[in-house]
C-alpha cells in the first residue's frame, strides 16, 4: 500500500505575513507563513508531499497592491516565498492578470516551480505560461499536475495590457485536451482549477465552473478549486474536491491510498484551520519579504489622509452582523456620495469589501483608505431606465435570506458573495424580506417622486462592478458614457483630504420592512447578549427563530 498526500493552497492574495496593513497589527487566522508551519510537520511524515497553489497569490494587499507595483528589485517578495516553500506547481489566478501581461512575466520571473494554465494561449496557440501539465514522482507513482483558469479575464481586465490578444479556452475542453496527452504511465490526475464549483457568468455553457470539469472529465482523481473564497469538501463519482478560504486560512488536504498496482483504493479530503499553527520563522525572515513589509508599514504611517471626528460605522446590535449591510449607515453613503459627485450621475452603487471595514475617529491613513475600498477600480457612468435600475437592486438585495415569523435576527444568503451586496445613493427605496428573490424592492422613488419603468437616469458604478456584473448578466443594455481617469480609491482620498476633519453624514434613503424581529422580547434580548458573549454562534447564514428553538 502506497500513500500519496497532496497539500493546496490558493487565493493568498499577498497575505505572507498573517498581518492587516489597514490595521497595522498581526492577525491570528491566515498568513502564508502559519500556513507553511502545518505544510511542514506533514513533510516530515510526507517527504514526498505534493504542494500547489490555485493563484491569485500575487494581488490583494497594500504591500503587492501599492508598493509592489513601483517595482522592486529581483524576484517578487510572494514568489520568493513560494520558492521557499518548495511548491510544486502554481495555477494562474485571474487577479494575477491585473497589472496586464507584461507585468504578469515580470511578477512570475524567478520562480523555482512550474507555472500552468492549460487554458490560456497566446495567439499563436502555444500556452501563455509555457506549460498546461507537469508531473511528480512519488514513490515512484506518476503524477500529473493540470492547471486551468477562469476563462472571465476579459471581463474583468479588458483594458490592461495585451489581455484581449490571448485566447481563453473553455478549461473542461483544456482538461480534456491535457489529459489525452498524458504519459501512458501516469497513475493520478490532479486538476487545479482557479474557479469555483458553480459557473460565474456563463449561464449558457457553464465554462466558468468546475463543475463542468468533472463533467466532461469523470476520469479526474483529485480536483482543487479556488477563486470564490470559499472551503469546500465533497466527492462527485471517483473525483475528490477542496477549496479553501481566502488568505492562506485554510490548507486543503488530499489522502490517496494505492495498492501494489498503483490503483487507488481510498482517497479522501480534510480542510486545515491554521490558526492553531504559529507563523513559521523561515518565511518571516525571508530578506525580500521583510523589506517589502516593512517598507509598506513606513509608507502607511507615513500617508496621513484626514482627519475623522466620529466612527463613520456603528456599533452593531448582533456581533458579527454588519450593519452596514442592514441599515444605512455613514460610512457606504460617504463613498456612494463621492462617486455621485464625481460622476455627476443620479444614482450610484457601492459595497463594502469587507463586513468589518470603518473610519474610526481619529486620524486616516493610507491603510484605513484600502481597508474601505480595497480594489484599483475607476469609476463608469452609463445611462440606465428605472426599470434596468429596480433589476439590479433586486440581485443585489438576494443577499438576504427570506424572513420567517420567529426570526430575531437578519441573515445573509450564503450563496450570495458579500462583496456582490450594492447600497444605493440618490434613489429612496425599501427591501421587503418577506418577498421572495426578485420580489423586493418597494416603493423606488427619485427626489421623493414615483419612477415610471421607461425614465431614465444615469448610474454610478466601478468598472469592475460595469463589466462584471451589470453587462456580464446583461441587467442594463445601455454602454459607459464617461470612465474616470484616476481610481476610485484616489477620489475617496482627494475628498478627504480637501474637506478633514470629517464626521458623518447618514442620508438614510433606504430601509428594510416586511420583518418583525422581536425588539421588545426578552427572550431575544436573552440570545443576543449570549451571541455577543460568544456564547452562541453568530447567526450569520441562518437566523435564529425562537419558534423552531421552542422557546
Amino acid at each position: 500500500m502506497k500513500e500519496i498526500v497532496i497539500i493546496g493552497t490558493s487565493d493568498i492574495h499577498g497575505d505572507i505575513y498573517g498581518y492587516s496593513y489597514e490595521e497595522l497589527d498581526y492577525k491570528n487566522d491566515s498568513g502564508l507563513s502559519r500556513a507553511y508551519s502545518f505544510i511542514k510537520k506533514e513533510r516530515e511524515r510526507h517527504p514526498n508531499l505534493i504542494l500547489l497553489d490555485g493563484g491569485d497569490a500575487l494581488q490583494g494587499t497594500i504591500m503587492t497592491d501599492d508598493i509592489l507595483k513601483e517595482g522592486y528589485n529581483g524576484i517578487h517578495p510572494v514568489i520568493k516565498a513560494l520558492n521557499e516553500m518548495h511548491y510544486d506547481a502554481f495555477t494562474l489566478g485571474n487577479h494575477e492578470f491585473n497589472w496586464g501581461i507584461k507585468r504578469l512575466r515580470e511578477h512570475l520571473k524567478g520562480a523555482t516551480f512550474p507555472i500552468l494554465s492549460a487554458n490560456i494561449l497566446n495567439s499563436d496557440g502555444s500556452y501563455l505560461t509555457g506549460l498546461g501539465t507537469t508531473y511528480k514522482i512519488c514513490d515512484g507513482i506518476k503524477v500529473a499536475i493540470i492547471g486551468v483558469t477562469t476563462p472571465n479575464i476579459p471581463i474583468w481586465d479588458e483594458n490592461k495590457d495585451q489581455i484581449k490578444e490571448k485566447i481563453y479556452l473553455d478549461p473542461s475542453l483544456a482538461v480534456k485536451h491535457e489529459i489525452s496527452k498524458l504519459d501512458k504511465d501516469t497513475s493520478i490526475i490532479v486538476v487545479v482549477a482557479h474557479m469555483g464549483l458553480k459557473h460565474e457568468f456563463d449561464d449558457l455553457e457553464l465554462k466558468d465552473s468546475a463543475e463542468k470539469i468533472i463533467a466532461v472529465n469523470p476520469q479526474i482523481d483529485v480536483l482543487q478549486v479556488g477563486h470564490m473564497h470559499v472551503s469546500v469538501n465533497e466527492q462527485r463519482g471517483k473525483t475528490i474536491i477542496g477549496g479553501v478560504r481566502s488568505q492562506a486560512r485554510e490548507v486543503v488536504k488530499f489522502t490517496l491510498t494505492l495498492n501494489e498496482n498503483n490503483s487507488i483504493i481510498d482517497s479522501r479530503v480534510e480542510l486545515i484551520d491554521v490558526s492553531g499553527y504559529q507563523p513559521s520563522e523561515e518565511i518571516l525572515a525571508i530578506k525580500e519579504v521583510r523589506e517589502a513589509h516593512e517598507r509598506t508599514i513606513s509608507y502607511i504611517n507615513e500617508t496621513v489622509i484626514g482627519e475623522a471626528l466620529e466612527d463613520f460605522q456603528p456599533i452593531s446590535e448582533i456581533r458579527g452582523l454588519p450593519d452596514t449591510r442592514l441599515k444605512s449607515t455613514p460610512l457606504l453613503d460617504l463613498l456612494n456620495s463621492i462617486q455621485l459627485e464625481e460622476s455627476k450621475a443620479d444614482v450610484s452603487a457601492i459595497s463594502l469589501f469587507r463586513d468589518t471595514s470603518s473610519l474610526k475617529k481619529g486620524v486616516i491613513n493610507y491603510g484605513n483608505i484600502f481597508d474601505i475600498y480595497k480594489f484599483d477600480n475607476s469609476l463608469v457612468r452609463v445611462s440606465i431606465t428605472a426599470r434596468e435600475l429596480k433589476e439590479y437592486m433586486e440581485y443585489s438585495a438576494a443577499c438576504y435570506n427570506k424572513w420567517h415569523i420567529g426570526d430575531i435576527n437578519i441573515s445573509f444568503n450564503p450563496s450570495f458573495p458579500a462583496y456582490l451586496h450594492d447600497i444605493f445613493l440618490g434613489v429612496e427605496y425599501e427591501i421587503d424580506l418577506s418577498k421572495d428573490e426578485g420580489e423586493r424592492i418597494k416603493n423606488l422613488r427619485f427626489k421623493g417622486k414615483p419612477l415610471s419603468d421607461e425614465a431614465s437616469l444615469k448610474l454610478a458604478v466601478s468598472s469592475y462592478r460595469y463589466t462584471a456584473l451589470l453587462k456580464a448578466r446583461n441587467l442594463i443594455k445601455g454602454e459607459k458614457e464617461w470612465e474616470s481617469s484616476i481610481s476610485v480609491r484616489s477620489m475617496i482620498i482627494s475628498c478627504i483630504k480637501n474637506n478633514s476633519p470629517i464626521s458623518p453624514k447618514p442620508m438614510k434613503n433606504w430601509k428594510i420592512i416586511g420583518v418583525n424581529l422581536l425588539e421588545d422580547d426578552e427572550r431575544r434580548k436573552t440570545i443576543i447578549k449570549e451571541i455577543n458573549e460568544g456564547k452562541r454562534d453568530v447567526p450569520y447564514y441562518k437566523s435564529i427563530n425562537i419558534i423552531e428553538e421552542g422557546l
